[in-house]
């Protein structure tokens, strides 16, 4: 990891430590606030705590031109950011990608888009809807080790993380507490419940916690449809294509919905924000995954839509190349980050029950 990042980081939060007064931002403070000395372990989990909202950098009164020129949020996005492609696996993959991230999205989907439009020799001639396009088989070999291959790469690049921040065994009371505060999102919502000031310093506002909510509630609600569509393909013998008021249908296209507004929104909110209380370096890579992330469901939601036109094909190859890069991709995306944060607010579960009586 990067000396210079942390050593910076360090020197700001030496200085957090001693003034306190945003004690009761967020998760960070009182994390911070229990050490006396930061390690390069304590620095990596307070910023992967870290939501970047951006509360205590408007609050500061040691920001610039103050000699200390405290930045605290770009501080720890450093090294948050530094983390993930310091842990990822292959790292080479995470710094391509946060260095072009836009260019690789779109030269990947692409990409699988051709190789599929070449696939379709390999199509069920007497499938029904999608199928005669490209077979279930054909699917099923190319998605499932699509699928396994991010959950073993994460699966290394988190057990990374929860050796270098000293992460403990794990008990079920830690993820209970971790969970709930990833489902609610509560860092998002400000030390005092308004808000954070990500779009601007003296608005406090719920749209930041709003979009991450329909992200990735969006994201659960469209991989629940997957998995009850696999169950009713594989356990009861009825295979797709499904019904409007079918049980996946209903969770995809609500689950779509979600996704394509809470994108959208976000990326919209990260073009307002400043660029300067962030990782700089990472902005073509998150702003990449976003797109990626809103064209896989905006793509999904208009093959329903024109599931029954001439379009059918070309659009099925598009949305299926955008589905197939956004799993390779995952873990060297922003999308790792949900991984880590859930493990941060794990360690710091852990941290709270030793310290409290």
């Amino acid at each position: 990891m990067q000396t210079e990042l942390l050593a910076e980081a360090r020197r700001q939060a030496e200085i957090c430590n001693a003034c306190r007064y945003c004690e009761g931002y967020c998760s960070v403070f009182p994390a911070l606030h229990a050490e006396r000395a930061f390690s390069d372990g304590d620095l990596t989990q307070l910023a992967n705590l870290c939501h970047n909202c951006r509360g205590c950098y408007y609050a500061c009164q040691y920001t610039a031109p103050h000699e200390f020129e405290l930045n605290l949020p770009q501080a720890l996005a450093n090294v948050r950011q530094d983390s993930w492609e310091e842990f990822a696996f292959p790292q080479s993959a995470a710094r391509a990608f946060q260095k072009s991230g836009v260019m690789i999205a779109v030269a990947t989907v692409l990409g699988f888009a051709l190789l599929f439009w070449a696939a379709q020799a390999l199509a069920s001639m007497g499938g029904d809807g999608f199928y005669a396009v490209l077979s279930h088989n054909a699917m099923v070999a190319i998605f499932l080790p699509a699928f396994l291959f991010p959950l073993a790469s994460l699966g290394l690049s988190l057990r990374r993380y929860w050796r270098a921040t000293g992460g403990e065994r794990l008990r079920l009371s830690d993820l209970v507490q971790a969970f709930g505060a990833a489902a609610n999102m509560r860092n998002l919502s400000g030390g005092h419940g308004d808000g954070c000031n990500f779009e601007d310093e003296d608005r406090f506002t719920q749209a930041r916690r709003a979009v991450h909510q329909a992200v990735m509630y969006g994201f659960l609600l469209c991989f629940a449809s997957t998995s009850v569509a696999t169950v009713m393909h594989y356990g009861f013998d009825i295979p797709a294509p499904y019904g409007l008021l079918s049980l996946p249908k209903l969770l995809g296209l609500s689950g779509g919905v979600l996704l394509v507004v809470g994108c959208f929104e976000m990326i919209r909110l990260k073009l307002k924000s400043d660029r300067h209380l962030g990782a700089a370096h990472a902005w073509g890579g998150e702003i990449g995954f976003i797109g990626l992330l809103g064209f896989v469901a905006l793509s999904g939601l208009l093959l329903y839509g024109l599931g029954e036109t001439a379009a059918m094909p070309a659009l099925l190859v598009l949305h299926l190349g955008a589905v197939l890069a956004f799993f390779l991709l995952t873990p060297f995306t922003k999308m790792a980050h949900g991984f880590y944060r859930l493990a941060a607010l794990t360690r710091d579960a852990q941290r709270v029950r030793k310290t409290t009586p």
